[in-house]
C-alpha cells in the first residue's frame, strides 16, 4: 500500500493505482477529456492535470502512478488557471454552436466547460471545416474534433482496422481518415465504436429523422417500423426511463403518435432467420461443406463489411440468409403486401437499429419476380428514435403500452436475445436439436455461449452429432478468430460474429455514456425477457409458422430463398491496404 494525501485527505491505495483513480476513491472527480481506461490514457487533454507539492510543473493524473509520501492538490490556484486556459484554448479551435449539435448536453467538453464557469473566450476563434460526404453513413465534423485520439486508439485497440490516424504536425495536428484515403475509400466497417466513444460531436450518424417524419406525413406511402431487439434495451436511458418503464411496447404508441401505419418487431425475423440458417447449417453440416472451415452468421452488417475488405476468400463460409433487418423489409414487400393487396412500391420499411452499419446494409436491393427494390428504405439508430421522441414533444413517462401489428406479430425469447453476443447461436442451436430430435432441448441447454468474454467457444452433442462453436465479438477479437482459423490451430463448425463488443446492445446507434460500457447490463435485459417470454424457441413462432405455411412454402424452398437469402459477392467492399 501506498500513503499519500489529496487535498489534505490521508488516503493508502495499493501500489500501481494512479492519481485520478486513488482521487476518485475519496469522492474526488478529476476531469478528463481524452482519457479512456486501458485504450487511451497518454494525457493528451491535459485536461485532468494535478498540482504535485514540491514539483513546478504540473502533472497529469490519468496516466501517473502514486508514489509514497506524495502530495497532491487537484483544485490549486496553479491547477484551476492551467484547466481554464487549456480549455479556452480547446474551444478557440472547436466549432462551439452547442444548440445545433446533436451531442448537445451529452458532451464531455460542454460539461467541462461549464463547469470551470467559462462565460467568454479570450483567444481568437480559427475553426477549420474539412469536406465529408453527407451521404456516407458515418459522419465526421472536422470542426468539432478536439484531437483526444480517442477513435484512433478504439479503432486500433479494439476494433483492429485503423481506420484514424493523426495527419500533419505540430499546430496543424489533425485526426483524419489514415493512408491519406476518403472514407467511402476505406475499409470501415462502419460498427460506430468510434461514435461511441468521441467525447463530442465530431463523429455522429448520419441523421435521417427528417426522412423518416417526412414519410409519415406522405400520404401515398404506407410506412411500416420495425424495432430491433437491442433497442428495448437501450432506447429508455437517455430518457429518463428506468428498465421497467422503457417497455418495446412504449415504443409503438411513441411512433404511432407520430404517425407510423404499422409497427412490428424485428424479432419476428429474427425467428425467421433461425429458421434459414439453421437448416442450411445443418444442410452443410451433413454434406460435408463445414469438415475444413465452419460456416459463419451472417447477422452483422459490420462483420459482413469487415470479412469482405479483410478475408474475401472466406466470404464463402457465410450463411447467405439475410440478416433479420433485410429479411423484414423483404417480407414486408412481398408477403404482406401480398395480404394488403397493395403495390410493394407504395411501402417504406423504417427500421429503429442499435447499430451504424445497418444505413450501409439498407442499400442492398430485393429482386423479386415484378418487384425490384430495397429491402429497407430508411435505417434510425436508437439515438435518433430518442430525438424524434423528444422533437414530437412526446414525454415518454406517459406513453401506454401498444401492440404491434398482424400478421408479423409473434416473437420469441430466442429472437430477443439476438441483440446480445451469443444470441444468434444460443438461439439457433435451440432450433437445430429440434430439428435433428424432432424435440426441444432445455431452453437454457445452450447457455454456455453467453458472457462478454470476446472469444467463446463450446461443444454440443446434438442426438450423437458433435458440434463445436464460437462466439466471437469486436473486431480486433474477430481478427484473432480468423487467423487461428486459417493456421488450423482451432475447428468449429458454427461460428457466430458481432461487429461491437457485446453484441448489438453495445452498437455504435445506442445511446452513449461518457465513461460507462453498458453492453452487459442491456444483454442481461434481453436474456431476462427471454426467461419470462412464453414462447423460446423459434421453431414455435406461430407467426413464422403461418409466413411459411401461407407464402413462403418451407425453410430453404426456391421461395424462400428468392426473398430471404443474399449474394454476398453481389456488391463490393474497398479492401484493406494491405490487400489491395
Amino acid at each position: 500500500m501506498v500513503n499519500i494525501t489529496i487535498n489534505h485527505q490521508a488516503i493508502s491505495v495499493p501500489d500501481g493505482t494512479t492519481i485520478m483513480e486513488a482521487a476518485k476513491l475519496i469522492g474526488i472527480e478529476i476531469p478528463k477529456l481524452c482519457f479512456l481506461k486501458d485504450i487511451n490514457e497518454i494525457g493528451a487533454c491535459r485536461v485532468c492535470v494535478v498540482e504535485l507539492v514540491g514539483k513546478r510543473r504540473l502533472i497529469t493524473a490519468c496516466n501517473n502512478e502514486v508514489k509514497e509520501g506524495m502530495e497532491i492538490l487537484t483544485n490549486s490556484p496553479k491547477v484551476r488557471e492551467s484547466r481554464k486556459n487549456t480549455v479556452q484554448l480547446l474551444l478557440s479551435e472547436h466549432d462551439f454552436k452547442c444548440a445545433t449539435c446533436v451531442r448537445s448536453k451529452n458532451c464531455t467538453l460542454q460539461d467541462i466547460a461549464n463547469n470551470l464557469g467559462l462565460v467568454d473566450l479570450p483567444f481568437q476563434q480559427k475553426v477549420v471545416k474539412k469536406p465529408w460526404s453527407p451521404e456516407f453513413p458515418l459522419q465526421r465534423d472536422s470542426s468539432k474534433c478536439v484531437k483526444c485520439m480517442r477513435c484512433v486508439q478504439i479503432c486500433e485497440k479494439v476494433q483492429g482496422l485503423n481506420i484514424w490516424d493523426v495527419a500533419n504536425t505540430g499546430s496543424r495536428t489533425d485526426v483524419d481518415v489514415s493512408l491519406n484515403r476518403k472514407i467511402e475509400d476505406a475499409d470501415c466497417a462502419l460498427c460506430g465504436q468510434c461514435i461511441t466513444h468521441c467525447p463530442v460531436g465530431a463523429l455522429s450518424e448520419r441523421d435521417d429523422t427528417s426522412k423518416a417524419f417526412k414519410a409519415f406525413a406522405d400520404p401515398d406511402k404506407v410506412t411500416v417500423v420495425q424495432i430491433a431487439p437491442a433497442v428495448r434495451a437501450a432506447w429508455g436511458e437517455s430518457l429518463g426511463l428506468s428498465r421497467e418503464e422503457a417497455t418495446v411496447e412504449k415504443i409503438i404508441t411513441a411512433l404511432r403518435m407520430m404517425g407510423a401505419d404499422y409497427v412490428f418487431d424485428t424479432v419476428f425475423t429474427a425467428d425467421l432467420t433461425i429458421m434459414e440458417e439453421g437448416n442450411e447449417f445443418l444442410k452443410r453440416l451433413t454434406e460435408g461443406d463445414l469438415d475444413k472451415y465452419p460456416m459463419f452468421t451472417s447477422c452483422c452488417p459490420g462483420w459482413i463489411r469487415f470479412i469482405k475488405s479483410q478475408y474475401p476468400e472466406m466470404v464463402p463460409q457465410l450463411s447467405t440468409a439475410k440478416s433479420p433487418q433485410q429479411m423484414f423489409g423483404a417480407t414486408t414487400k412481398t408477403y404482406f403486401a401480398d395480404k394488403l393487396g397493395i403495390d410493394p412500391e407504395k411501402i417504406f420499411c423504417i427500421s429503429i437499429m442499435p447499430c451504424t452499419a445497418k444505413k450501409g446494409e439498407r442499400t442492398m436491393e430485393l429482386y423479386y419476380k415484378e418487384f425490384a427494390g430495397n429491402d429497407v428504405d430508411l435505417v434510425l439508430t436508437t439515438r435518433e428514435l430518442d430525438r424524434m421522441i423528444k422533437r414530437d414533444y412526446i414525454n415518454p413517462k406517459t406513453l401506454t403500452d401498444g401492440t404491434f401489428d398482424d400478421p408479423l406479430k409473434v416473437g420469441t425469447g430466442a429472437g430477443v436475445i439476438f441483440g446480445a453476443t451469443g444470441g444468434v447461436m444460443e438461439a439457433a442451436l435451440r432450433s437445430a436439436y429440434y430439428l435433428v430430435t424432432g424435440k426441444n432441448p432445455k431452453a437454457d441447454a445452450f447457455a454456455n455461449v453467453r458472457g462478454m468474454e470476446g472469444w467463446k467457444e463450446a461443444t454440443f452433442d446434438i442426438n450423437g452429432i458433435e458440434v463445436k462453436v464460437a462466439v466471437v465479438s469486436g473486431l480486433g477479437n474477430t481478427r484473432k478468430l480468423m487467423n487461428a482459423i486459417k493456421r488450423g490451430e482451432v475447428k468449429y463448425h458454427f461460428v457466430e460474429v458481432m461487429a461491437c463488443p457485446g453484441g448489438c446492445v453495445g452498437g455504435g446507434g445506442q445511446p452513449i455514456h461518457e465513461g460507462q460500457e453498458l453492453a452487459n447490463v442491456r444483454g442481461a435485459n434481453l436474456y431476462f425477457l427471454d426467461q419470462n417470454a412464453q414462447l423460446r424457441f423459434s421453431h414455435e413462432n406461430p407467426s413464422v409458422l403461418k409466413a411459411y405455411e401461407e407464402y413462403f412454402g418451407e425453410p430453404l424452398s426456391h421461395k424462400s430463398h428468392s426473398i430471404l437469402h443474399t449474394d454476398h459477392f453481389a456488391w463490393d467492399m474497398p479492401l484493406a491496404p494491405k490487400r489491395r
